[in-house]
């Protein structure tokens, strides 16, 4: 039997995919996303300005960044991470709590695998490529500033 086929001008297709399609608000989502990834990062600001009175800014750019991986990771453990992400979206995704929220949610999904072959390892599926980039990145820079006589 013979297959039947279909055919659809481009302008039946696009109105058939305008109604089909959910409607998007970018303007929108693009303000929720401002909005949750700018309180992020301006948490972020209180805390250093804070473990600045404290330390050395070196020292307080460490605590911070220690401190927001440790909130991202216990807000994705009790479920809060995923909660904000769904209304900040992308928001939520360039701070280093996104980062954090990334491998602990690996972490979590996979633990019952175990502890090495699951958790361990499923962690280092996101951060693998974040530590590789980073490493020859780092090489690369270092060349550059020896050739160019900067070091």
């Amino acid at each position: 039997m013979p297959k039947e086929t279909f055919t659809m001008t481009n302008s039946q297709y696009k109105a058939y995919i305008d109604t089909a399609a959910p409607k998007s608000s970018t303007g929108v989502n693009m303000l929720k996303a401002f909005l949750v990834g700018g309180a992020i990062c301006a948490a972020g600001q209180l805390l250093f300005e804070y473990y600045s009175s404290l330390w050395v800014e070196t020292v307080a750019a460490t605590a911070l960044s220690s401190t927001l991986i440790a909130i991202g990771v216990i807000l994705t453990a009790f479920g809060v991470y995923d909660k904000l992400a769904s209304v900040g979206m992308a928001g939520t995704l360039v701070p280093i709590t996104g980062f954090a929220n990334a491998m602990a949610s690996q972490t979590i999904e996979f633990k019952a695998e175990g502890l090495v072959s699951g958790a361990t390892a499923k962690m280092f599926v996101i951060a693998g490529p974040v530590i590789v980039f980073g490493l020859a990145a780092s090489v690369i820079y270092g060349i550059i500033l020896v050739v160019t006589g900067l070091v």
